[in-house]
C-alpha cells in the first residue's frame, strides 16, 4: 500500500516510518514543519513533505494517490490543543471524504468507563478527534492507546524523570488509578493490523498484558533502572498543583505535562471485549520487559531511543559520563535544560 503518515516526525511516527517499509509498504512522511529525512535517517524510498493539517489545499496535495492514511497528529504542547486538534481532524475527514481514501488509522487514546463530562480535556479532545475522523470513511479504525512505553514517548518519559529524580515521590490517592500501558511494538502491530484488509475497524482498545497502578508503574522503572525509592501517600494533592510541579521538574513540554496529569483520575485499561489481539499471534510485550528495552542503552528496537528524539527527551552525553548518582543526573539535566530555556534562540 501507498501509506501517507501525518505527524510522521512525532514518537510514534519515527518509529512507524521504517517499519511500514520493512514490511513493503510505499510511505509519504508527513509533518508540520520542512521536511529532514536526513534528522531521521530516512531513505530515497520515503516521500517527506510538509503538510499542516489544518490546510485543505496542503491535506488534498498529500492524500494524492495513497491507499490509507495514519493520523498521529496531537498538538497537547500547546494551551489551544483542542480548537486545533478539532480542526485539523475536520480539515483532513473533509479531505478524505472528497478524495476517496478508504482507510483512516487514528492513534487516540483510552477513554476511562466514566460519564463524558468527566473526561479530562486532553481524553475529551481525543475522543472528539475519533468521531470526526471515524465519520471520513466505512473503513476507518481509533486504536485506542493509554501510556506507550519506549524511550522518548512522552508519558514514558514523564514517569522515568520523576522515578528517577526523588528519593521520596509523594503520590497523591486520586493517582492510585490503574493503567494498562503498551509497549511501541506492539502499537506498531496494532498499526499493521488497521491497515489490512480485513483488519479491525471502528473504536478498538490497544493495550499489555499488565495492568498497573501508576505509582507500580513507576516502581518497576525505578527497580529496571536499578534504583530504590519511597514512595509515600500524599491525601492533600490538588490536580493543578501536582501538574504544575510535575511540569517543573520534568524537561517535557508545560502543557503536554498538565494535560496528561489531568487524565489520571480515572482508570485507563481496555475495554473486554473490544480490545486489540494480534492477527499474527505471539505474546505481547509485557510491562517489565517494555521498560527493560527502553532503559537499554543503544537498545536497536522500536523501544530504544532514536538521535531524531526531541532534545528534552534526549540524555546528555557529558552528563552521562560524570560520576553523579541518578537523581543528580537527572537534576542536572532538568537544570541544564531550565537554562537553554532562557537563552535566545534556545
Amino acid at each position: 500500500m501507498r501509506v501517507l503518515v501525518l505527524g510522521a516526525t512525532g514518537y510514534v511516527g519515527s518509529r512507524l516510518v521504517p517499519h511500514l517499509l520493512e514490511h513493503g509498504h510505499d510511505v509519504v512522511a508527513a509533518s508540520s514543519s520542512e521536511p529532514r529525512p536526513d534528522r531521521f535517517g530516512w531513505d530515497e524510498r520515503v516521500h517527506a513533505i510538509r503538510c499542516d493539517v489544518t490546510d485543505p489545499a496542503a491535506v488534498l496535495a498529500a492524500v494524492d494517490g495513497v491507499d490509507a492514511v495514519v493520523y498521529l497528529v496531537h498538538s497537547l504542547d500547546r494551551s489551544d490543543f483542542s480548537d486545533r486538534d478539532r480542526v485539523g481532524a475536520e480539515t483532513v475527514a473533509a479531505v478524505v471524504r472528497e478524495s476517496g481514501v478508504r482507510r483512516v488509522v487514528y492513534l487516540s487514546g483510552l477513554v476511562p468507563d466514566v460519564p463524558e463530562t468527566d473526561l479530562s480535556a486532553h481524553i475529551s479532545s481525543r475522543l472528539e478527534v475519533e468521531r470526526i475522523l471515524l465519520g471520513s470513511t466505512d473503513e476507518a479504525v481509533a486504536l485506542r492507546a493509554g501510556v506507550v512505553i519506549g524511550a522518548g514517548s512522552t508519558s514514558f518519559e514523564i514517569i522515568r524523570q520523576v522515578a528517577t529524580l526523588f528519593l521520596v515521590q509523594p503520590v497523591p490517592t486520586w493517582m492510585r488509578s490503574s493503567v494498562q500501558p503498551v509497549a511501541v511494538s506492539d502499537v506498531l502491530r496494532a498499526i499493521d493490523d488497521a491497515l489490512a484488509e480485513d483488519g479491525p475497524r471502528g473504536a478498538v482498545d490497544v493495550g499489555g498484558p499488565d495492568v498497573v497502578a501508576y505509582p507500580d508503574l513507576m516502581q518497576v522503572v525505578g527497580g529496571e533502572a536499578g534504583l530504590s525509592r519511597l514512595r509515600v501517600p500524599a491525601p492533600v494533592a490538588p490536580t493543578g498543583l501536582v501538574g504544575l510541579a510535575t511540569a517543573l521538574a520534568t524537561t517535557a513540554p508545560f502543557h503536554t505535562v498538565t494535560a496528561l496529569i489531568e487524565s489520571l483520575h480515572h482508570d485507563m485499561v481496555c475495554r473486554p471485549g473490544h480490545t486489540w489481539q494480534p492477527r499474527s499471534g505471539g505474546p505481547l510485550v509485557g510491562v517489565e520487559e517494555a521498560v527493560r528495552r527502553a532503559l537499554t542503552p543503544l537498545y536497536a528496537g522500536p523501544e530504544g531511543a532514536l538521535p531524531s528524539d526531541p532534545a528534552w527527551a534526549r540524555g546528555n552525553p557529558l552528563l552521562d559520563v560524570l560520576p553523579l548518582p541518578a537523581a543528580g543526573r537527572t537534576a542536572a539535566r532538568l537544570a541544564l535544560h531550565r537554562v537553554r530555556t532562557l537563552l535566545p534562540g534556545a
